[in-house]
């Protein structure tokens, strides 16, 4: 079999190809992509060749670990059947590329215990499970307390305040510096930090993925408060210990989504609690590979970039 997909060579050398898929195995899937999503965190950083030493990576690579599509294939057993709609984060399955994330393709061999099933009428919104998964594994268990501040109102930081309300809890403060993404706000307030008065928040979230915002964030803690580092963060981070020290500040890692996490965001999605509406802003067929992956890292307006591989030829 073959695919085509999303042929990363090295720092902005990407195009679109046709690579051989390796041969499924007693518990893989083969499913079709309809659509795949481009990260603006991560997949950036391996475009710009600013991606710290990871296990695994190396180029060339398939980028990408938001794909959603239809099973065509599936072992007795597997719990799935050919014509199931499926979230798939990521594959290891092709020959010729390093299979870190591997989801930006038109064709995806993969383990069934990796796939999620989700609802079929869902559409490009399904590719969107990931990051639903990365806010909900940032505030989800015991004794973590909900943001009452969130950085940055990219879509992990509206998933983050979305999730917030969808647990009942008071509505959080969202700070963000680019006017085109001030909008879009669903019951709670989005503004400027500068226009930010408040300075005893309890949880400050940080989705924007700047390292140099520590000692801001600190400045803008209650005494014990927490700060979560929810991004992704290709500089050293530091700050200046006394602020920290007085306010006696405590700082989390959010580590990667689980499967748990899938399944609670796929349910609370099913339910209605969670929407995903307006977080999709550009859509773009497979075959402009180039100018979707310029347009998701280099736009500010775009928030969420989705390639559609319906029609991959």
């Amino acid at each position: 079999m073959e695919a085509r997909a999303v042929f990363l060579n090295g720092p902005k050398d990407l195009h679109l190809d046709t690579l051989p898929l390796k041969e499924p195995g007693a518990c893989d899937l083969v499913v079709d992509v309809a659509f795949s999503g481009i990260s603006t965190g991560t997949e950036k950083l391996f475009w710009s060749g600013q991606m710290p030493p990871f296990p695994g990576m190396g180029y060339p690579l398939v980028p990408g670990y938001e794909a959603a599509g239809e099973v065509v294939a599936a072992p007795k057993g597997s719990g799935f059947k050919a014509g199931d709609t499926v979230f798939i984060p990521g594959a290891d399955c092709f020959d010729g590329a390093f299979g870190l994330f591997g989801g930006a393709a038109s064709r995806l061999v993969t383990p069934a215990e990796r796939v999620t099933r989700i609802d079929s009428t869902i559409g490009a919104e399904g590719a969107l499970l990931a990051l639903a998964a990365t806010a909900r594994h940032a505030m989800a268990g015991l004794d973590k307390a909900v943001p009452d501040l969130i950085v940055g109102h990219g879509v992990l930081g509206r998933l983050l305040a979305r999730l917030t309300i969808a647990a009942g809890a008071p509505a959080p403060t969202v700070w963000e510096v680019a006017p085109a993404r001030r909008g879009g706000a669903e019951s709670y307030t989005v503004m400027h930090p500068d226009d930010d008065p408040k300075r005893d928040y309890r949880a400050i979230y940080d989705a924007s993925g700047n390292a140099a915002i520590l000692n801001d964030l600190i400045g803008r803690l209650a005494k014990g408060g927490e700060i979560v580092l929810a991004g992704f963060y290709a500089e050293a981070l530091s700050f200046a210990f006394p602020p920290a020290f007085m306010r006696e500040a405590r700082f989390r890692v959010a580590a990667e989504w689980n499967r748990d996490d899938l399944t609670a965001v796929r349910d609370l999605i099913d339910s209605g609690a969670l929407s995903l509406g307006g977080l999709i802003t550009h859509e773009a067929p497979s075959d402009d590979i180039p100018g979707a992956y310029r347009t998701a890292f280099e736009d500010p307006s775009c928030l969420k970039m989705i390639l559609n591989w319906k029609d991959a030829a």
